[in-house]
Protein backbone atom coordinates (compact mmCIF):
# COMPACT_ATOMS: atom_id res chain seq x y z
CA UNK A 1 0.00 0.00 0.00
CA UNK A 2 1.36 3.44 -0.89
CA UNK A 3 2.02 5.72 1.93
CA UNK A 4 -0.68 8.46 0.07
CA UNK A 5 -3.51 5.11 0.80
CA UNK A 6 -1.98 4.27 4.24
CA UNK A 7 -2.47 8.09 5.45
CA UNK A 8 -5.52 8.33 4.03
CA UNK A 9 -7.35 4.97 5.47
CA UNK A 10 -5.57 5.51 8.91
CA UNK A 11 -8.24 6.52 12.25
CA UNK A 12 -8.28 10.29 12.36
CA UNK A 13 -6.85 10.89 15.47
CA UNK A 14 -3.26 8.75 13.92
CA UNK A 15 -3.58 11.51 10.81
CA UNK A 16 -4.06 14.18 13.53
CA UNK A 17 -1.39 13.48 15.47
CA UNK A 18 0.91 12.83 12.41
CA UNK A 19 -0.08 16.82 10.79
CA UNK A 20 0.64 17.94 14.49
CA UNK A 21 3.87 16.26 14.96
CA UNK A 22 5.08 16.89 11.44
CA UNK A 23 4.08 20.74 12.26
CA UNK A 24 6.13 21.52 15.27
CA UNK A 25 9.07 19.49 14.10
CA UNK A 26 9.22 21.64 10.97
CA UNK A 27 8.67 24.81 13.26
CA UNK A 28 11.42 23.35 15.66
CA UNK A 29 13.77 23.36 11.87
CA UNK A 30 14.31 19.72 12.54
CA UNK A 31 14.07 16.73 9.97
CA UNK A 32 13.32 13.52 10.84
CA UNK A 33 16.31 12.52 11.38
CA UNK A 34 17.72 14.94 13.67
CA UNK A 35 14.11 14.79 15.48
CA UNK A 36 14.41 10.87 15.75
CA UNK A 37 18.02 11.37 17.18
CA UNK A 38 16.29 13.43 20.02
CA UNK A 39 14.10 10.51 21.12
CA UNK A 40 16.54 8.15 20.25
CA UNK A 41 14.59 6.51 17.44
CA UNK A 42 15.16 6.42 14.00
CA UNK A 43 14.36 9.15 11.84
CA UNK A 44 12.43 6.34 9.76
CA UNK A 45 10.29 5.54 12.86
CA UNK A 46 9.31 9.09 12.29
CA UNK A 47 9.04 9.33 9.29
CA UNK A 48 6.33 6.02 9.80
CA UNK A 49 4.05 8.35 12.36
CA UNK A 50 4.06 11.13 9.96
CA UNK A 51 2.90 9.39 7.07
CA UNK A 52 0.56 6.89 9.54
CA UNK A 53 2.78 3.73 8.08
CA UNK A 54 2.59 3.07 11.68
CA UNK A 55 0.46 4.39 14.83
CA UNK A 56 2.81 5.81 17.65
CA UNK A 57 3.19 3.84 20.78
CA UNK A 58 2.81 6.18 23.70
CA UNK A 59 6.40 5.58 24.80
CA UNK A 60 7.27 7.38 21.01
CA UNK A 61 4.80 10.87 22.20
CA UNK A 62 6.54 10.90 25.51
CA UNK A 63 9.41 11.15 24.03
CA UNK A 64 8.49 13.59 20.94
CA UNK A 65 6.98 15.34 23.80
CA UNK A 66 9.68 15.92 25.49
CA UNK A 67 11.85 16.29 22.06
CA UNK A 68 9.57 19.12 21.08
CA UNK A 69 8.79 20.98 24.20
CA UNK A 70 5.13 20.55 23.44
CA UNK A 71 3.69 21.87 26.22
CA UNK A 72 1.20 18.76 26.34
CA UNK A 73 0.16 18.71 22.97
CA UNK A 74 1.13 15.57 22.15
CA UNK A 75 0.71 13.31 25.41
CA UNK A 76 -2.86 14.77 25.31
CA UNK A 77 -3.76 12.45 22.29
CA UNK A 78 -2.34 9.35 24.40
CA UNK A 79 -5.68 8.63 25.29
CA UNK A 80 -7.34 9.29 22.26
CA UNK A 81 -4.99 7.24 20.38
CA UNK A 82 -5.47 4.38 22.66
CA UNK A 83 -9.29 3.87 22.04
CA UNK A 84 -8.70 3.90 18.36
CA UNK A 85 -6.00 0.72 19.07
CA UNK A 86 -9.15 -1.25 19.18
CA UNK A 87 -12.10 -2.44 16.47
CA UNK A 88 -14.80 0.23 16.23
CA UNK A 89 -17.80 -2.07 17.51
CA UNK A 90 -15.80 -2.30 20.81
CA UNK A 91 -14.57 1.39 21.37
CA UNK A 92 -17.76 2.70 23.05
CA UNK A 93 -17.61 -0.35 25.25
CA UNK A 94 -13.87 0.39 26.24
CA UNK A 95 -14.92 4.24 27.35
CA UNK A 96 -17.44 2.03 29.61
CA UNK A 97 -14.71 -0.02 30.84
CA UNK A 98 -12.17 2.06 31.78
CA UNK A 99 -14.90 4.16 33.92
CA UNK A 100 -16.61 1.39 35.54
CA UNK A 101 -16.77 0.49 39.15
CA UNK A 102 -17.65 -2.98 38.47
CA UNK A 103 -17.75 -5.38 35.92
CA UNK A 104 -19.54 -8.94 35.75
CA UNK A 105 -18.63 -11.02 32.79
CA UNK A 106 -19.96 -14.37 31.26
CA UNK A 107 -17.61 -15.78 28.86
CA UNK A 108 -18.46 -19.13 27.12
CA UNK A 109 -15.58 -19.79 24.63
CA UNK A 110 -12.44 -17.39 25.62
CA UNK A 111 -10.89 -16.50 28.90
CA UNK A 112 -11.64 -12.97 29.93
CA UNK A 113 -10.07 -10.53 27.76
CA UNK A 114 -8.53 -8.22 31.47
CA UNK A 115 -7.26 -11.66 32.72
CA UNK A 116 -5.39 -13.05 29.31
CA UNK A 117 -1.74 -13.48 29.35
CA UNK A 118 -0.01 -11.48 26.06
CA UNK A 119 0.93 -14.79 24.61
CA UNK A 120 -3.21 -16.34 25.00
CA UNK A 121 -4.18 -13.02 23.67
CA UNK A 122 -1.52 -13.17 20.93
CA UNK A 123 -2.65 -16.86 20.00
CA UNK A 124 -6.44 -15.39 19.88
CA UNK A 125 -5.82 -13.03 17.65
CA UNK A 126 -3.33 -15.30 15.22
CA UNK A 127 -6.60 -17.60 14.79
CA UNK A 128 -8.79 -14.50 13.80
CA UNK A 129 -10.44 -14.76 10.91
CA UNK A 130 -9.98 -12.98 8.03
CA UNK A 131 -6.10 -13.44 9.20
CA UNK A 132 -4.85 -10.04 10.41
CA UNK A 133 -1.49 -8.62 9.92
CA UNK A 134 1.24 -9.76 12.49
CA UNK A 135 1.39 -5.79 13.03
CA UNK A 136 -1.84 -4.86 13.95
CA UNK A 137 -1.71 -8.17 16.11
CA UNK A 138 0.75 -6.70 18.57
CA UNK A 139 -0.88 -3.22 18.56
CA UNK A 140 -4.24 -5.14 19.63
CA UNK A 141 -2.18 -7.05 22.16
CA UNK A 142 -0.67 -4.04 23.33
CA UNK A 143 -4.39 -2.56 23.92
CA UNK A 144 -5.40 -5.48 25.72
CA UNK A 145 -2.61 -5.32 28.03
CA UNK A 146 -3.41 -1.47 28.45
CA UNK A 147 -7.09 -2.10 29.29
CA UNK A 148 -6.13 -4.24 32.80
CA UNK A 149 -4.44 -0.46 33.93
CA UNK A 150 -8.10 -0.42 35.65
CA UNK A 151 -6.91 -2.57 37.99
CA UNK A 152 -4.73 -0.74 39.69
CA UNK A 153 -6.13 2.78 39.46
CA UNK A 154 -8.07 4.51 42.27
CA UNK A 155 -10.71 3.34 42.61
CA UNK A 156 -9.89 -0.13 41.58
CA UNK A 157 -12.54 -1.56 39.66
CA UNK A 158 -14.07 -4.78 40.81
CA UNK A 159 -14.63 -8.01 38.51
CA UNK A 160 -16.61 -10.83 38.63
CA UNK A 161 -16.15 -13.34 35.50
CA UNK A 162 -17.99 -16.37 35.37
CA UNK A 163 -16.04 -18.79 32.99
CA UNK A 164 -17.28 -21.82 30.74
CA UNK A 165 -15.28 -25.04 31.60
CA UNK A 166 -14.85 -25.41 27.58
CA UNK A 167 -13.21 -22.07 27.40
CA UNK A 168 -10.48 -22.98 30.06
CA UNK A 169 -9.71 -26.52 28.66
CA UNK A 170 -9.32 -24.81 24.59
CA UNK A 171 -5.63 -25.04 24.77
CA UNK A 172 -5.02 -21.54 22.92
CA UNK A 173 -1.30 -21.49 22.03
CA UNK A 174 -0.22 -25.06 23.13
CA UNK A 175 0.76 -26.39 26.57
CA UNK A 176 3.43 -24.26 27.90
CA UNK A 177 0.70 -21.17 27.03
CA UNK A 178 -2.13 -22.14 28.82
CA UNK A 179 0.35 -23.25 31.59
CA UNK A 180 1.01 -19.31 32.01
CA UNK A 181 -2.32 -18.43 31.54
CA UNK A 182 -3.50 -20.80 34.41
CA UNK A 183 -0.97 -19.90 36.42
CA UNK A 184 -1.92 -16.16 35.41
CA UNK A 185 -5.79 -16.98 36.42
CA UNK A 186 -4.71 -18.24 40.02
CA UNK A 187 -2.67 -15.09 40.48
CA UNK A 188 -5.63 -12.53 39.40
CA UNK A 189 -8.08 -14.68 41.24
CA UNK A 190 -6.07 -13.74 44.79
CA UNK A 191 -6.44 -10.13 44.05
CA UNK A 192 -8.76 -8.60 46.20
CA UNK A 193 -10.81 -7.01 43.47
CA UNK A 194 -11.11 -10.31 41.17
CA UNK A 195 -13.09 -13.40 41.32
CA UNK A 196 -13.41 -15.83 39.25
CA UNK A 197 -15.78 -18.54 38.82
CA UNK A 198 -16.13 -21.50 36.22
CA UNK A 199 -19.34 -22.81 35.02
CA UNK A 200 -18.65 -26.79 35.01
CA UNK A 201 -19.46 -29.02 32.08
CA UNK A 202 -21.44 -31.04 34.59
CA UNK A 203 -24.04 -28.24 34.87
CA UNK A 204 -25.85 -29.23 31.80
CA UNK A 205 -28.51 -26.88 31.92
CA UNK A 206 -27.99 -23.38 33.46
CA UNK A 207 -28.99 -19.71 33.03
CA UNK A 208 -26.23 -18.52 31.04
CA UNK A 209 -27.17 -20.80 27.89
CA UNK A 210 -28.24 -17.95 25.91
CA UNK A 211 -24.93 -16.41 25.41
CA UNK A 212 -22.21 -14.57 26.66
CA UNK A 213 -22.44 -10.82 28.43
CA UNK A 214 -20.56 -8.17 30.58
CA UNK A 215 -22.61 -5.94 32.77
CA UNK A 216 -21.32 -2.41 33.97
CA UNK A 217 -21.75 -0.36 37.13
CA UNK A 218 -19.88 3.41 36.98
CA UNK A 219 -19.47 5.82 39.20
CA UNK A 220 -22.04 8.00 38.43
CA UNK A 221 -24.56 4.81 39.25
CA UNK A 222 -25.13 4.48 35.37
CA UNK A 223 -25.83 0.09 34.66
CA UNK A 224 -25.26 -0.99 31.33
CA UNK A 225 -25.04 -4.54 29.70
CA UNK A 226 -22.75 -5.50 26.94
CA UNK A 227 -23.24 -7.85 24.30
CA UNK A 228 -20.86 -8.87 21.68
CA UNK A 229 -20.33 -11.63 18.71
CA UNK A 230 -18.89 -11.81 15.17
CA UNK A 231 -17.75 -7.81 15.06
CA UNK A 232 -21.05 -6.91 16.04
CA UNK A 233 -21.95 -5.35 19.79
CA UNK A 234 -25.19 -3.81 21.48
CA UNK A 235 -24.92 -1.76 24.37
CA UNK A 236 -28.21 -2.08 26.32
CA UNK A 237 -28.73 1.10 28.72
CA UNK A 238 -32.81 0.44 29.61
CA UNK A 239 -33.16 -0.60 33.41
CA UNK A 240 -35.81 -2.82 32.49
CA UNK A 241 -33.62 -5.11 29.65
CA UNK A 242 -30.41 -4.24 32.25
CA UNK A 243 -32.28 -5.16 35.55
CA UNK A 244 -33.53 -8.82 33.11
CA UNK A 245 -29.64 -9.48 32.70
CA UNK A 246 -28.23 -8.62 35.93
CA UNK A 247 -31.25 -11.17 37.58
CA UNK A 248 -30.13 -13.57 34.90
CA UNK A 249 -26.16 -12.82 35.94
CA UNK A 250 -27.06 -13.56 39.53
CA UNK A 251 -28.39 -16.86 38.62
CA UNK A 252 -25.52 -18.06 36.88
CA UNK A 253 -22.96 -16.77 39.92
CA UNK A 254 -25.11 -19.14 41.60
CA UNK A 255 -24.91 -21.89 39.86
CA UNK A 256 -21.42 -22.01 38.79
CA UNK A 257 -18.45 -23.24 41.07
CA UNK A 258 -17.77 -21.56 44.07
CA UNK A 259 -14.77 -18.60 43.74
CA UNK A 260 -12.32 -21.08 46.07
CA UNK A 261 -13.76 -24.23 44.31
CA UNK A 262 -13.17 -22.75 41.23
CA UNK A 263 -9.68 -21.78 42.02
CA UNK A 264 -9.13 -25.64 43.00
CA UNK A 265 -10.49 -26.33 39.67
CA UNK A 266 -7.92 -24.50 37.50
CA UNK A 267 -5.26 -25.69 39.15
CA UNK A 268 -6.70 -29.21 38.37
CA UNK A 269 -6.48 -28.21 34.64
CA UNK A 270 -3.24 -26.96 35.34
CA UNK A 271 -1.87 -30.33 36.45
CA UNK A 272 -3.23 -31.71 33.54
CA UNK A 273 -0.79 -30.49 31.39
Amino acid sequence: MSQSKKKDSAPPTVQYFAAVLRLLRERAGLTQDELGALMSYTGSAVSAVETCAKPPTDEFIDAAEKALDAGGLLRSAIKYLRLERYPAHFQGFVQLEQAALSLSSYCTQLIHGLLQTQEYARAVLDSAFPPLEGEEIEQLVDARVERKSLFDRKPMAVLNVVMEEGALRRRMGGREVMRDQYAHLIECASRPNVVVQVMPNSRAGHAGLQGPMTLIETADDTSVAYLEGHGKSILMSKPDEVGVLSRRYAMIRSQALGPEESVGFIEELMGEL
